[in-house]
């Protein structure tokens, strides 16, 4: 049996204490040795020196290393320098990442309580809370972080926030009873309190039934421990581009050399060419470009709200295919709301969200004010058998209290009941609220010395203690026709997911003095209605993200009929989908799982294990999954997920370190932002892949063609190299910056498996690459052979065809369709970057210093026109065949 089934004699027994003794000093001692400190755990820490070696053993760079090696022995000291440049840039960006990452298990030490008062030997102490034991007696109070997890045996009207265990905001309120249910959550499980927790309201004696590990916290420690990190899309795909394009480089390379030896051609002088072909075709500067793109899309994030943690996570998130989101506080305002009255006989409908004092009231679709039979008098009962107020911190509203009690003070100043309305009424007694009551009153006394009680509760139990209504704008005895009309009013409410709270009064005399007699015979007054409203953007971002082929999931701790209420007004659960709760969750493998998921819309009564089987069930059918969520409850699964994403106002520490983004306005909607985004990112980062391999493969196959023909060397080395640092580097990191095409939104999301060359790319980089080779090898022949006595004016025609073909398809790779549909100008930086190439290859060509380094000749105004012709032909030819 759990804890929370059994009674307060039978957990002594077992425990082996007394809640008037407490343990002893040897009991202490035994139980710290045998379960050790009241601490998490967070796993084996990997040295920082092995993370940062880790960032160097993936194949991509371990080529280009040896590549640079090689170079800096031939004397190519600037092409091995910047190689090495790029290369530990991004190792220290892997290795400053990972740190982060692990942050979040300290952060989750952080909520742990720093003392504890507890009873041994007798005596109540202050003691450490790592030093605490199973089977401590111990007193908290509010204001007190629980230390461990304990099962209440004395409650004082004791509540609990528990919003980082289980998502939900509303206080939960302890008992001591023991309960008699099977498989219930920590969210059920209403007489303990758990480790981390924090106690809102009154006090209570409870007994330490687990302590670190073995705590609801430690059970999620434990989980972001083992759940390992999903690898992205784009890391995979980079990954896996990176080999076969160091596979396909190499063997092309020792083609050109092994044929130019073939030839006749100096062994050094081919190995050389070699070395810088291999250079030029292995894409060193993609992991840097990407990175900046990456970056560049960053920074317009911080612009729409969301820091973006990993770079990696923008784009991955524009590849996300389920969005599985937590619904207190990211798809509501977390903001208890009154939406309804009842009261008079009347129903009346108030608008207006959260804690914004702007709302009206509306009865039969007709405004009313404070002259509406009883409605000031409700609403001003309402605020004075109240504990909360109102805060305003930059211009925004804050409830400082219960959210219930704070849901009643908005909806009196909606009507214009303020403070001072309330000043001239005295509170003489209260009788507070306790989970057995579910009420409770205050004894009032007016300006004209008269008493009455107030009394708010469960409808449930103030309609039998109620003798008296408010109807037709009287007091009258109640009938059975008037509880059965007010039971009507509350199923109603409770089909829209409304919160029910009644409220009553009964006038005093100095007479009644009992508790137990001053709740009794009650005037009915009203009903109210509320509900953490969703919201506002929130149903619109739903519906963009169902036309982005996205399917949005609501995942949460409260209860079914809540949760389907707030999906059906989101427009978020269609006719047929599917809701699930915890204990249908639990009572499925997770094959049964994966069979139903994609028919299901909505989970409630969540536990962090749960979200972990669904994040887990979604990923097994293929799909790329974004996490968001706030609490330490979302931590694992954010984690576990292809992306997490985590509040950044309500969001507690733990969830931010375990998030790759965070959205600084806790709005749903600015994901759609981010999935925008992410998508153009990743097709900018197919752009510039298609911009740098088809001029790669244009430098390969010049010189292989050239090799076969028998013709000399059409490029010298560092005229690749040339190529390959500055005219290959500028317009595509400009290409990072090129805005979305029109119908990006419109797309089905990526599917995971797509292949980076999907989609016709792989055939225009050959295709065009091809071309380009072409292209320059003809420029070559031509200048070769009016004027064979001067090769370098043959390679200096070669050299700059190749370099302005590359320039004039750049223009090409933005768009998927043709260069003629996009504005060629739309990019001004594009433009820049061209414009910057062309200005150095001027420079290379007619600044006669750099000619002997670069081996070039001055070209004439025929020149020009003859390579601009020959340069534009790759890209007008697939610009009117647009494949």
């Amino acid at each position: 049996m759990q804890w929370y089934q059994l009674d307060k004699e039978t957990i002594e027994q077992k425990l082996h204490v007394t809640t008037e003794r407490g343990l002893t000093s040897k009991q202490v001692e035994t139980r710290r040795k045998q379960h050790g400190a009241n601490e998490l755990d967070a796993g084996k820490q990997t040295a920082k020196w092995l993370i940062f070696i880790k960032q160097f053993q993936d194949f991509m760079v371990l080529v280009l290393l040896a590549a640079t090696l090689i170079a800096g022995l031939l004397g190519e000291y600037i092409d091995a320098i910047a190689i090495m440049v790029i290369v530990f840039v991004n190792g220290f960006i892997g290795f400053f990442q990972e740190q982060k990452a692990e942050k979040s298990l300290a952060k989750l030490k952080e909520l742990s309580a720093p003392f504890a008062y507890v009873l041994r030997d007798k005596s109540w102490e202050k003691r450490p809370s790592k030093d605490i034991v199973v089977g401590d007696v111990i007193q908290v109070s509010s204001g007190d972080r629980i230390p461990a997890d304990l099962r209440i045996v004395d409650s004082k009207s004791m509540e609990t926030e528990e919003s980082t265990l289980t998502g939900e905001s509303l206080p939960v309120m302890k008992h001591a009873n023991s309960l008699n249910k099977e498989d219930l959550g920590p969210q059920d499980q209403t007489n303990m309190a758990f480790m981390g927790t924090l106690v809102t309201r009154g006090s209570g004696t409870g007994i330490v039934v687990g302590t670190g590990m073995n705590t609801v916290m430690g059970q999620i420690a434990s989980l972001m421990v083992k759940t390992k990190k999903i690898i992205t899309p784009l890391e995979h795909k980079l990954a896996e581009l990176g080999k076969i394009l160091i596979i396909i480089a190499l063997i092309l390379t020792a083609l050109v050399v092994g044929v130019g030896v073939y030839q006749g051609h100096p062994v050094y002088n081919m190995f050389l060419a070699g070395v810088s072909l291999a250079v030029a075709a292995i894409p060193e500067g993609l992991p840097a470009i990407v990175t900046v793109a990456l970056s560049l899309g960053v920074q317009r994030m911080i612009r729409k709200n969301a820091i973006v943690r990993k770079l990696s996570a923008v784009e991955t998130l524009g590849s996300a295919s389920v969005i599985c989101s937590d619904k207190t506080g990211t798809m509501t305002e977390n903001q208890m709301t009154v939406k309804e009255l009842y009261l008079n006989d009347n129903n009346l409908v108030v608008t207006g969200d959260g804690y914004d004092l702007l709302g009206d009231y509306y009865s039969n679709n007709k405004k009313v004010d404070d002259q509406f039979p009883h409605l000031k008098s409700m609403l001003l009962y309402g605020m004075l058998c109240n504990h909360s107020s109102l805060l305003v911190k930059k211009g925004k509203n804050f409830i400082n209290g219960d959210p219930t009690d704070g849901a009643l003070l908005v909806a009196a100043r909606k009507l214009g009941i303020t403070q001072s309305d309330g000043e001239s009424y005295r509170i003489v007694k209260e009788i507070p609220f306790d989970s057995t009551r579910k009420r409770m009153s205050m004894v009032v006394e007016d300006e004209n010395k008269r008493q009455f009680l107030i009394t708010k509760g469960a409808p449930d139990v103030l309609l039998p203690r109620s003798t008296f209504v408010i109807s037709n704008n009287e007091k009258r005895l109640m009938k059975s026709a008037d509880k059965n009309r007010i039971n009507d009013e509350i199923n109603k409410m409770g089909e829209k997911a409304l919160r029910t709270i009644a409220i009553a009064i009964k006038p005093l005399t100095n007479s009644e003095q009992s508790d137990s007699l001053l709740e009794n015979d009650l005037t009915f007054i009203g009903l109210y209605g509320m509900i953490d409203p969703p919201r506002k953007e929130v149903k619109a971002a739903i519906e963009d993200c169902k036309k982005a082929g996205i399917k949005t999931v609501m995942i949460t701790g409260d209860h079914e009929k809540t949760a389907r209420a707030i999906a059906t007004n989101l427009n978020l659960l269609p006719e047929n989908g599917l809701v699930l709760d915890g204990y249908q969750l639990n009572q499925m493998s997770t094959d049964e799982l994966e069979e139903i998921i994609d028919r299901v819309y909505v989970f409630a009564r969540v536990t962090p294990e749960h979200k972990l089987k669904i994040v887990d069930a979604f990923q097994q059918k293929g799909h790329i999954v974004a996490m968001t969520g706030d609490g330490v409850n979302d931590a694992p699964a954010i984690k576990a997920s292809n992306i997490g994403i985590s509040m950044g106002r309500s969001g507690t520490d733990v969830a931010k370190e375990a998030s790759s983004l965070i959205l600084m306005d806790d709005n749903f909607a600015t994901i759609k932002a981010a999935i925008n985004e992410g998508r153009n990112i990743y097709e900018n980062i197919r752009k510039f892949i298609r911009y740098l391999l088809a001029s790669n493969v244009g430098e390969i196959l010049v010189m292989l063609f050239a090799m076969l023909l028998g013709l000399p060397l059409p490029l010298v080395p560092v005229q690749i190299l040339w190529v390959n640092l500055v005219t290959d580097g500028l317009p595509a990191m400009a290409l990072g910056l090129d805005q979305p095409e029109a119908d990006v939104m419109s797309r089905k999301p990526r599917h995971p498996k797509e292949g980076i060359f999907a989609r016709g790319l792989g055939f225009k980089i050959v295709s065009r690459g091809l071309l380009i080779g072409l292209v320059t090898l003809v420029a070559f022949m031509i200048a070769y052979q009016d004027n064979p006595d001067n090769l370098i004016y043959a390679q200096t025609m070669a050299f700059t065809t190749l370099v302005m073909a590359q320039l004039i398809h750049v223009f090409d790779c933005r768009s998927e369709r043709s260069v003629f549909s996009r504005n060629p100008f739309g990019n001004k930086y594009l433009v820049l970057a061209v414009l910057s190439s062309l200005a150095m290859l001027l420079c290379v060509i007619y600044f006669e210093p750099l000619q002997p380094i670069f081996h070039t000749v001055f070209l004439s105004i025929r020149d020009w026109i003859f390579i601009l012709a020959l340069s534009a032909i790759p890209t007008v030819f697939f610009g009117f065949t647009k494949k």
